[in-house]
Protein backbone atom coordinates (compact mmCIF):
# COMPACT_ATOMS: atom_id res chain seq x y z
CA UNK A 1 0.00 0.00 0.00
CA UNK A 2 1.40 3.52 -0.87
CA UNK A 3 2.32 6.33 1.31
CA UNK A 4 -1.02 8.39 1.84
CA UNK A 5 -3.38 5.94 0.78
CA UNK A 6 -6.12 4.70 3.27
CA UNK A 7 -7.34 1.68 4.02
CA UNK A 8 -11.22 1.03 3.04
CA UNK A 9 -13.43 -1.91 3.55
CA UNK A 10 -16.50 -2.22 1.89
CA UNK A 11 -19.09 -1.93 4.04
CA UNK A 12 -17.07 1.34 5.17
CA UNK A 13 -17.38 2.65 1.65
CA UNK A 14 -21.28 1.93 1.42
CA UNK A 15 -22.17 3.26 4.38
CA UNK A 16 -19.76 6.82 3.82
CA UNK A 17 -21.39 7.22 -0.10
CA UNK A 18 -24.99 6.70 1.52
CA UNK A 19 -24.58 9.16 4.66
CA UNK A 20 -23.61 11.46 1.84
CA UNK A 21 -26.59 10.90 0.00
CA UNK A 22 -28.60 10.99 2.30
CA UNK A 23 -27.47 14.63 3.83
CA UNK A 24 -28.02 15.69 0.15
CA UNK A 25 -31.25 14.24 -0.34
CA UNK A 26 -33.86 16.64 -0.48
CA UNK A 27 -37.10 14.93 -1.37
CA UNK A 28 -38.90 13.40 1.88
CA UNK A 29 -39.37 10.00 0.07
CA UNK A 30 -36.02 9.52 -1.32
CA UNK A 31 -34.88 10.55 1.92
CA UNK A 32 -36.64 7.35 3.79
CA UNK A 33 -35.29 5.29 1.12
CA UNK A 34 -32.02 6.20 2.01
CA UNK A 35 -32.28 5.97 5.21
CA UNK A 36 -33.52 2.11 4.97
CA UNK A 37 -30.80 1.12 2.83
CA UNK A 38 -28.23 2.63 5.72
CA UNK A 39 -29.85 0.55 8.14
CA UNK A 40 -29.72 -2.89 6.54
CA UNK A 41 -25.99 -1.44 5.65
CA UNK A 42 -25.27 -1.38 9.41
CA UNK A 43 -27.36 -4.43 9.96
CA UNK A 44 -24.55 -6.37 7.76
CA UNK A 45 -21.77 -4.60 8.69
CA UNK A 46 -21.86 -5.22 12.65
CA UNK A 47 -23.40 -8.56 12.81
CA UNK A 48 -22.50 -8.73 16.65
CA UNK A 49 -24.18 -5.59 17.48
CA UNK A 50 -26.63 -5.86 20.40
CA UNK A 51 -30.01 -6.71 18.30
CA UNK A 52 -28.05 -9.65 16.85
CA UNK A 53 -29.73 -13.04 17.14
CA UNK A 54 -27.86 -15.73 19.30
CA UNK A 55 -28.78 -19.39 18.39
CA UNK A 56 -29.48 -21.19 22.21
CA UNK A 57 -27.36 -24.20 22.13
CA UNK A 58 -28.83 -26.97 23.78
CA UNK A 59 -25.88 -28.84 25.05
CA UNK A 60 -24.35 -25.71 26.92
CA UNK A 61 -28.04 -25.56 28.42
CA UNK A 62 -28.11 -28.92 29.56
CA UNK A 63 -24.82 -28.27 30.93
CA UNK A 64 -25.82 -25.44 33.31
CA UNK A 65 -28.99 -27.51 33.97
CA UNK A 66 -27.21 -30.11 35.49
CA UNK A 67 -24.65 -27.72 37.16
CA UNK A 68 -27.41 -26.20 39.49
CA UNK A 69 -28.23 -29.56 40.14
CA UNK A 70 -24.84 -30.45 41.78
CA UNK A 71 -24.73 -27.14 43.64
CA UNK A 72 -28.19 -27.79 45.24
CA UNK A 73 -27.44 -30.84 47.29
CA UNK A 74 -29.66 -29.99 50.67
CA UNK A 75 -29.56 -32.67 53.21
CA UNK A 76 -33.09 -33.14 52.75
CA UNK A 77 -33.90 -33.32 48.84
CA UNK A 78 -37.83 -34.01 47.95
CA UNK A 79 -38.83 -37.07 46.74
CA UNK A 80 -41.75 -39.08 46.00
CA UNK A 81 -40.89 -41.42 48.68
CA UNK A 82 -41.15 -38.20 51.24
CA UNK A 83 -44.47 -37.44 49.99
CA UNK A 84 -45.84 -40.93 50.30
CA UNK A 85 -44.48 -41.29 54.26
CA UNK A 86 -46.57 -38.04 54.72
CA UNK A 87 -49.36 -39.22 54.04
CA UNK A 88 -48.95 -42.47 55.42
CA UNK A 89 -48.87 -40.93 58.79
CA UNK A 90 -52.03 -38.52 57.51
CA UNK A 91 -53.53 -42.07 57.40
CA UNK A 92 -52.59 -43.45 60.16
CA UNK A 93 -53.28 -40.61 62.54
CA UNK A 94 -57.35 -41.16 60.53
CA UNK A 95 -56.85 -37.23 59.78
CA UNK A 96 -59.71 -35.80 56.90
CA UNK A 97 -57.97 -33.78 53.63
CA UNK A 98 -59.35 -30.35 54.69
CA UNK A 99 -62.17 -29.73 51.93
CA UNK A 100 -63.08 -26.07 52.14
CA UNK A 101 -62.99 -23.08 54.60
CA UNK A 102 -65.95 -24.18 56.38
CA UNK A 103 -64.29 -27.73 57.54
CA UNK A 104 -61.39 -25.63 58.18
CA UNK A 105 -63.21 -23.34 60.47
CA UNK A 106 -65.01 -26.22 62.32
CA UNK A 107 -61.74 -27.94 63.10
CA UNK A 108 -60.66 -24.88 64.26
CA UNK A 109 -64.01 -24.59 66.50
CA UNK A 110 -63.50 -27.88 68.11
CA UNK A 111 -59.65 -27.37 68.89
CA UNK A 112 -58.30 -29.87 66.61
CA UNK A 113 -56.10 -27.01 64.83
CA UNK A 114 -54.85 -24.60 67.13
CA UNK A 115 -53.43 -21.39 66.01
CA UNK A 116 -49.90 -20.61 65.51
CA UNK A 117 -48.83 -17.33 67.21
CA UNK A 118 -46.12 -14.71 66.98
CA UNK A 119 -43.16 -14.56 69.42
CA UNK A 120 -40.01 -12.92 70.60
CA UNK A 121 -38.29 -16.39 68.87
CA UNK A 122 -41.04 -17.05 65.60
CA UNK A 123 -42.79 -14.03 63.47
CA UNK A 124 -45.22 -15.26 60.70
CA UNK A 125 -45.05 -14.15 57.01
CA UNK A 126 -47.04 -11.25 56.64
CA UNK A 127 -48.96 -12.76 53.41
CA UNK A 128 -49.98 -15.53 55.04
CA UNK A 129 -53.99 -15.40 55.15
CA UNK A 130 -54.28 -15.16 59.12
CA UNK A 131 -57.52 -17.49 58.13
CA UNK A 132 -54.61 -20.31 57.67
CA UNK A 133 -52.04 -19.35 60.63
CA UNK A 134 -52.83 -22.80 62.27
CA UNK A 135 -51.71 -26.21 62.29
CA UNK A 136 -52.11 -29.68 64.56
CA UNK A 137 -51.55 -29.40 68.20
CA UNK A 138 -48.69 -31.18 68.05
CA UNK A 139 -47.28 -29.20 64.81
CA UNK A 140 -47.09 -25.97 66.88
CA UNK A 141 -45.39 -27.78 69.79
CA UNK A 142 -42.47 -28.71 67.07
CA UNK A 143 -42.47 -24.83 65.83
CA UNK A 144 -42.55 -23.43 69.39
CA UNK A 145 -39.43 -25.86 70.17
CA UNK A 146 -37.17 -25.44 67.49
CA UNK A 147 -37.74 -21.70 67.33
CA UNK A 148 -36.96 -21.66 71.12
CA UNK A 149 -33.74 -23.37 70.30
CA UNK A 150 -33.22 -21.35 67.26
CA UNK A 151 -33.14 -17.92 68.73
CA UNK A 152 -30.85 -18.69 71.39
CA UNK A 153 -28.10 -19.90 69.24
CA UNK A 154 -28.89 -17.28 66.82
CA UNK A 155 -30.75 -14.22 68.45
CA UNK A 156 -33.36 -14.82 64.98
CA UNK A 157 -36.64 -15.48 64.32
CA UNK A 158 -37.59 -18.59 61.97
CA UNK A 159 -40.35 -17.41 60.49
CA UNK A 160 -43.48 -19.92 59.20
CA UNK A 161 -44.21 -19.26 55.52
CA UNK A 162 -47.16 -22.25 55.18
CA UNK A 163 -49.31 -24.31 57.25
CA UNK A 164 -52.58 -25.76 56.94
CA UNK A 165 -54.54 -25.31 53.34
CA UNK A 166 -57.54 -26.47 51.80
CA UNK A 167 -58.28 -28.63 48.69
CA UNK A 168 -59.67 -25.77 47.44
CA UNK A 169 -56.46 -23.42 47.85
CA UNK A 170 -54.27 -26.12 47.35
CA UNK A 171 -55.94 -26.47 43.70
CA UNK A 172 -55.29 -22.56 43.15
CA UNK A 173 -51.63 -23.31 44.16
CA UNK A 174 -50.92 -25.97 41.43
CA UNK A 175 -52.41 -23.74 38.78
CA UNK A 176 -49.43 -20.79 39.66
CA UNK A 177 -46.88 -23.54 41.07
CA UNK A 178 -46.30 -27.05 38.23
CA UNK A 179 -43.84 -28.81 41.29
CA UNK A 180 -46.95 -28.08 43.94
CA UNK A 181 -48.26 -31.43 45.81
CA UNK A 182 -51.45 -32.80 44.14
CA UNK A 183 -54.73 -32.73 46.22
CA UNK A 184 -55.65 -36.24 46.54
CA UNK A 185 -53.71 -39.74 46.42
CA UNK A 186 -50.77 -40.93 47.98
CA UNK A 187 -48.58 -38.26 47.68
CA UNK A 188 -51.07 -35.41 48.25
CA UNK A 189 -50.22 -32.14 50.09
CA UNK A 190 -49.88 -33.05 53.88
CA UNK A 191 -50.31 -28.88 54.36
CA UNK A 192 -54.11 -29.95 53.67
CA UNK A 193 -54.26 -32.33 56.75
CA UNK A 194 -52.94 -29.48 59.00
CA UNK A 195 -50.02 -31.57 60.01
CA UNK A 196 -47.30 -29.17 58.52
CA UNK A 197 -45.57 -26.24 58.10
CA UNK A 198 -42.81 -24.83 55.83
CA UNK A 199 -39.97 -22.14 57.31
CA UNK A 200 -38.43 -19.53 55.48
CA UNK A 201 -34.80 -20.52 54.35
CA UNK A 202 -34.05 -18.18 52.33
CA UNK A 203 -31.72 -15.51 54.03
CA UNK A 204 -30.46 -17.90 56.39
CA UNK A 205 -26.19 -18.04 56.66
CA UNK A 206 -25.04 -21.46 55.80
CA UNK A 207 -23.79 -22.08 59.52
CA UNK A 208 -27.98 -21.17 60.20
CA UNK A 209 -29.18 -23.79 57.48
CA UNK A 210 -26.63 -26.26 58.86
CA UNK A 211 -28.05 -26.20 62.44
CA UNK A 212 -31.79 -26.75 61.25
CA UNK A 213 -30.62 -29.45 59.09
CA UNK A 214 -28.96 -31.37 61.93
CA UNK A 215 -31.49 -30.52 64.40
CA UNK A 216 -34.06 -31.75 61.58
CA UNK A 217 -31.99 -34.91 61.44
CA UNK A 218 -31.95 -35.57 64.50
CA UNK A 219 -35.93 -35.81 64.69
CA UNK A 220 -36.24 -37.57 61.28
CA UNK A 221 -33.67 -40.66 62.80
CA UNK A 222 -36.30 -40.93 65.65
CA UNK A 223 -39.40 -40.93 63.32
CA UNK A 224 -41.08 -37.82 64.57
CA UNK A 225 -40.19 -35.19 61.20
CA UNK A 226 -40.31 -35.45 57.70
CA UNK A 227 -38.47 -32.73 56.28
CA UNK A 228 -37.94 -31.55 52.51
CA UNK A 229 -36.15 -28.58 51.58
CA UNK A 230 -37.82 -26.92 48.98
CA UNK A 231 -36.02 -25.44 46.24
CA UNK A 232 -38.55 -23.35 44.43
CA UNK A 233 -39.38 -21.64 47.66
CA UNK A 234 -36.09 -21.75 49.68
CA UNK A 235 -37.84 -23.39 52.74
CA UNK A 236 -38.18 -26.00 55.20
CA UNK A 237 -41.20 -28.38 54.58
CA UNK A 238 -41.95 -29.73 57.00
CA UNK A 239 -44.36 -32.99 58.34
CA UNK A 240 -44.86 -33.54 61.69
CA UNK A 241 -45.69 -36.76 63.36
CA UNK A 242 -48.41 -37.46 65.71
CA UNK A 243 -46.54 -39.07 68.59
CA UNK A 244 -44.21 -35.67 68.50
CA UNK A 245 -45.76 -34.47 71.60
CA UNK A 246 -46.20 -37.72 73.43
CA UNK A 247 -41.92 -38.10 72.98
CA UNK A 248 -41.15 -34.38 73.89
CA UNK A 249 -43.19 -34.95 77.37
CA UNK A 250 -40.40 -37.34 78.08
CA UNK A 251 -37.87 -35.00 77.43
CA UNK A 252 -36.47 -31.95 78.92
CA UNK A 253 -36.38 -29.01 76.28
CA UNK A 254 -33.03 -28.97 74.51
CA UNK A 255 -30.81 -26.99 76.07
CA UNK A 256 -28.41 -26.85 73.86
CA UNK A 257 -29.20 -27.70 69.78
CA UNK A 258 -29.47 -31.45 68.87
CA UNK A 259 -26.29 -31.18 66.74
CA UNK A 260 -24.34 -29.94 69.53
CA UNK A 261 -24.74 -32.99 71.52
CA UNK A 262 -21.57 -35.17 71.34
CA UNK A 263 -23.46 -38.23 69.66
CA UNK A 264 -22.49 -40.37 67.19
CA UNK A 265 -24.98 -39.95 64.10
CA UNK A 266 -28.00 -41.99 64.10
CA UNK A 267 -28.79 -44.56 61.93
CA UNK A 268 -31.66 -43.28 59.15
CA UNK A 269 -34.83 -44.83 59.31
CA UNK A 270 -37.90 -44.68 57.51
CA UNK A 271 -39.55 -40.58 58.54
CA UNK A 272 -42.84 -41.10 60.47
CA UNK A 273 -43.57 -44.51 60.34
CA UNK A 274 -39.93 -45.65 62.79
CA UNK A 275 -41.74 -44.91 65.93
CA UNK A 276 -45.10 -46.80 65.04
Amino acid sequence: MGSGQVSKTPGRSKLNDLTAMTRSSKSPRTLLIRLIMLALVLAVAAPQSAFALHRVDPHRHRILRRLRGVLWNPLFRPSHDSLLRQNEEIDRLDLPRIQDDTELEALKASGDLVPIEASESLKIEPSLDPSRRFCRPWTRDFVQDLSEVYYRQFHAQIQVNSAVRTVKVQKKLRRRNRNAAPVDGDTASSHLAGITVDLQRRGMTNEEIRFVEHYLFYLNALGLVEPEEERRHWCFHVAVSGQYSDWRQTQTIFQVAPLEQAAPAPVAVSALTAAN
